[in-house]
Order: structure tokens, then C-alpha cells, then sequence
């Protein structure tokens, strides 16, 4: 049994390491990029406090190695083993509740922010072994109720090359947000999947050919950001990226304004560039790659097949 003098021990070092993994965890906010979204802010307080039970955790197996060894010790001609911990109904019981309940607590959390983030196109599952025929089945895995948005814009995705399609049938090689309002992204893919990913949203979103993805996002920092693409999709998917704006609601509108009559500009498709570089190896490797869309139009309006 302990004395006195230890549970005080024990005690003060517990709180201690509370306070220690309390600030660990804080610093974890400034290990991220800024927070550009509001989502962001639930991402990174579930963040910070994982970075806080592992600190815990961590301090207190050292501070249990620490104390053992200072007070603990065998006799240095003592070479029996020491009090078997098995079959301590109590430990046990510690040891599997409470893992249990902290996942438990991490998957209600991340349950939340997807239901924040409302992502629609995800409840669709695929049976292997199904037969073709049959009808596909569904099961509401985060909601089937599409969360209201003031903006709706369609995000298409290729190999390799982004484009966003406005309310305004303007088509654009950039994607611009505006400040503090719900926009709903409505992402495609053409033939392979992709991932959307902007570091400062705190969101990395598959996108699923042949499947409607939506996702609500409300960003809240203005700046530029840089769209890439965190799926491993071929030789050019690192040069996948599109720039991000994030602007006033007034600055938005007058960008969709200036733009949608301004003249068609081309742009420039990095992956494009270096597929028709001459190869800089001795052998071919003879591998299939598939050859780039070309550059296209920066921005342009689209036009009804009935005008």
C-alpha cells in the first residue's frame, strides 16, 4: 500500500501533468495553417486536445518509469520477479473502459464535424458480389438533408486540370469564396478519383467518379489558398493545383461581374508542360500515362444550346 507521502505525490503530479498537457495541447493550434473555414475551428480543437491525452499519456508512463525506478528498486542481489499485475479485476476494468470511452468520444466528435460539414453523396454502398441487377442500397451515414447554402458552386475535376462552374454560367480555372457565407460545392470527378484539399479548410475530400459529392464550407479568412490534389492519381497529379480566393461578399460579386465580360484568356497547364518535355531518363519505361487535358480557356461564359 502507499503511504501518505506517495498518494500526496501522485496527486500533485497528476495535476501537474494536467496543466503540462493542458498547454501541449494549445501549441498544437500553432502547428497547423491559419483557419480559413469554420469548420477549421472544431478540426483543430479536436486536434489539440488529441495532442493533449497524448501528452498525458506519454508524461505519465515516463513519470510511473521515474518513480518506480527512484523508489522501487530491487536489492542488487535480488533477482526475483516481481508482483504479477494479471488477474486485477480493477486494472483490467481500467485499462479496456477507458480507451473505449475516449474512442468513443473521438468518433462522436468527428460525427459532428462531418454532420457540420454536411457532406451529401457519401451514403451509397457498393455491394461486389451484388448482382447488377439489383437496386443499389443506401444507408444514412451522415444526412440525407441538404444544408442550406446562399452560394452553389459546381467543382469538375480531370486529369489533370480544376474547373468551377458559377451561378452565372461563368466557368473559371479559380475558385472564389466569399467571406462568412455557406458555399455549397458540388464536386465531379471524369475518370479516376481525386481529393480536394486545401490545408488552411482543414478539408481533404474525396471525389468519386460517377458519384455527386456536396459539401458545405463557410470560409472566414480572407487571402489566397492553393486547391491540390491529395489523391495519387498518375505521373502529373502533384501539378494539379488551382488557386483559392477567399474575398468580401462585395469583391466576389464584382469579380463575377468583371469576368463574366471580360475577354477568354488560356492558361497554362503545368502538367501539359511536362509531358511534352523529352524524356530525361536513358530508357523508356514504356508504363501507360495519360496525356494531359490541354490548356484551356481561364475564363469563359457558358452559352445555352438554345440561344
Amino acid at each position: 500500500m502507499f503511504s501518505i507521502f506517495e498518494y500526496v505525490l501522485i496527486g500533485f503530479y497528476v495535476a501537474v501533468l494536467m496543466i503540462v498537457s493542458r498547454w501541449i495541447g494549445q501549441q498544437a493550434f500553432y502547428w497547423m495553417p491559419p483557419q480559413a473555414t469554420a469548420e477549421a475551428q472544431r478540426v483543430d480543437d479536436l486536434f489539440s486536445f488529441l495532442v493533449s491525452i497524448g501528452a498525458f499519456i506519454l508524461l505519465g508512463l515516463i513519470g510511473v518509469m521515474v518513480y518506480a525506478i527512484a523508489f522501487h528498486r530491487a536489492p542488487p542481489e535480488d533477482y526475483t520477479e516481481g508482483h504479477p499485475s494479471r488477474g486485477n479485476g480493477k486494472l483490467e476494468i481500467l485499462w479496456t473502459a477507458a480507451p473505449t470511452l475516449l474512442v468513443i468520444w473521438i468518433a462522436f466528435q468527428s460525427f459532428n464535424i462531418y454532420q457540420q460539414l454536411n457532406i451529401l453523396g457519401l451514403d451509397q454502398i457498393v455491394h461486389l458480389h451484388a448482382p447488377l441487377e439489383s437496386a443499389p442500397a443506401y444507408a444514412a451515414t451522415v444526412s440525407d438533408a441538404p444544408k442550406p447554402a446562399s452560394e452553389t458552386i459546381d467543382v469538375f475535376v480531370r486529369q489533370w486540370d480544376w474547373s468551377f462552374h458559377y451561378p452565372n454560367n461563368l466557368t473559371s480555372k479559380e475558385l472564389h469564396l466569399p467571406l462568412n457565407r455557406s458555399t455549397r460545392l458540388k464536386m465531379q470527378a471524369e475518370k479516376v478519383i481525386h481529393g480536394f484539399y486545401v490545408p488552411e479548410f482543414r478539408l481533404k475530400q474525396d471525389i468519386i467518379p460517377g458519384r455527386n459529392i456536396d459539401i458545405v464550407i463557410t470560409p472566414i479568412r480572407q487571402g489566397k489558398y492553393r486547391l491540390k490534389d491529395s489523391q495519387f492519381s498518375g505521373a502529373y497529379f502533384a501539378l494539379m493545383e488551382a488557386d483559392v480566393y477567399v474575398e468580401s461578399l462585395d469583391k466576389y460579386n464584382q469579380w463575377l461581374a468583371q469576368t463574366v465580360t471580360s475577354d477568354r484568356t488560356s492558361t497554362k497547364n503545368q502538367a501539359v508542360a511536362e509531358n511534352i518535355q523529352p524524356p530525361k531518363t536513358l530508357f523508356k519505361s514504356g508504363w501507360y500515362t495519360v496525356t494531359p487535358a490541354q490548356p484551356a480557356v481561364a475564363n469563359q461564359r457558358k452559352i445555352d444550346n438554345d440561344t
